[in-house]
Formats: C-alpha cells, structure tokens, sequence
C-alpha cells in the first residue's frame, strides 16, 4: 500500500485551468499505476485519467481528452493532473489512485486500485 495526499484543488471559472497534485509515499513510485478519478454529487465515480508505472503510457476519459493531461514527477514522488478549459460539468471531487503494476498494464477501472487519497474539490463555476 502507499499513502496518497491530494492537493490543488478550488473554486474557478469556466474555461480556467487547475492543477492537482497527488504526493505518494511509501514503496518504489516507478512500480505503481496512477490514475485520478472524480465523483460529483448524486453521481457515481468515473474514471479521468492513468499512467502507467514508469510514465511513459496514458489514458484518458472521452470526457476530459484533449483537455488534461496526467503525468509523474518521479523526482518528487507525485503524479500530476493538469487541468485547461474546465467546464461546469467539471466539478466534483476528484480522487487520486494507485496500484502495483510494474509492467505495461494499467487499469481504467476504480475496483483495479488498492491505494485511494482523500479527495479535492474542484468546483467550476462563474
């Protein structure tokens, strides 16, 4: 298991942009898929994005594609949600997740991960 700490989350306007920030500690960071996920109220947890173990693979939702970017600082032990031209559909607590997975495999699905932070809001609203 890893620790996972959640950070960067707030209040922003349509079409504004956020970064989360997810610090792990605990075991090798390089062997852990990472994946961030969100759950806005009355709805259930959807997938937002992952990255393979070693940084080099990722996956997006067709919801947030070409909109977010995931990445792993290995330097600092965190993984990264860049967040450009939100919409109000956008808010909701959003998850950081991990997993060992020291291959190329890396799941999509929240049952898939073992480790789970605590949550930041991102609320986007004028």
């Amino acid at each position: 298991q890893v620790q996972l700490v959640e950070s960067g989350g707030g209040l922003v306007q349509p079409g504004g942009s956020l970064r989360l920030s997810c610090a792990a500690s605990g075991r090798t960071f390089s062997n852990y898929a990472m994946a961030w996920f969100r759950q806005a109220p009355g709805k259930e947890r959807e997938f937002v994005a992952a990255v393979q173990g070693n940084g080099g693979s990722t996956k997006y939702s067709d919801s947030v594609k070409g909109r977010f970017t995931i990445s792993k600082d290995m330097t600092k032990n965190a993984v990264l949600l860049q967040m450009n031209s939100l919409k109000p559909e956008d808010t909701a607590n959003y998850y950081c997740a991990a997993r060992y997975a020291p291959g190329n495999w890396y799941p999509t699905r929240d049952q898939e991960y073992t480790s789970w932070g605590q949550g930041t809001q991102v609320t986007v609203s004028s």
